[in-house]
């Protein structure tokens, strides 16, 4: 399978990467926990069916010590007794970012304030980034039709 477009051979595309994978780096090195961007970024992916983000994030969590329990349960944490109340939080919060279109409301502030007992202000705000960078990502591959399995940890780093 081949991607209906390569996102690299274009000029005008590499423009715009360069700018994308330094808002990558930049909420990688951000407060929020990195256990947490990676749960999010792969609930995200989940949600929207992005098989090349949903690839790079469970072998970049893996890479990191994530256990395989956690990982398979991303997409059923709700009923998963393996994550802390924090990571929840910010798991319904990924979700609500990220259907907006169903849920009309994005996200409740009910929720935020539930965030707001776990996470300070600059994580907050990294979180709402990441929750709408994947978004972004995750729609940029599916519309190209990104092949998904060959992903090598570090690769976009």
């Amino acid at each position: 399978m081949d991607a209906r477009l390569n996102y690299f051979a274009s000029p005008t595309a590499g423009k715009a990467l360069k700018h994308f994978m330094s808002a990558g780096k930049a909420l990688k090195d951000s407060p929020l926990p990195a256990a947490t961007q990676e749960l999010v970024a792969l609930r995200v992916s989940q949600i929207n069916g992005c098989a090349v983000c949903i690839d790079m994030h469970t072998k970049e969590a893996a890479a990191a010590g994530e256990t395989p329990v956690r990982l398979h349960l991303v997409a059923a944490w709700r009923e998963a007794t393996v994550f802390t109340e924090a990571e929840r939080v910010a798991l319904e919060l990924a979700e609500q970012g990220t259907r907006v279109a169903d849920a009309a409301t994005g996200v409740s502030d009910e929720l935020w304030a539930r965030a707001a007992e776990h996470y300070d202000e600059e994580q907050l705000t990294s979180l709402a980034f990441l929750v709408s960078f994947m978004n972004s990502v995750n729609r940029l591959n599916i519309i190209a039709q990104q092949p998904a399995g060959d992903y090598e940890v570090g690769q976009f780093h």
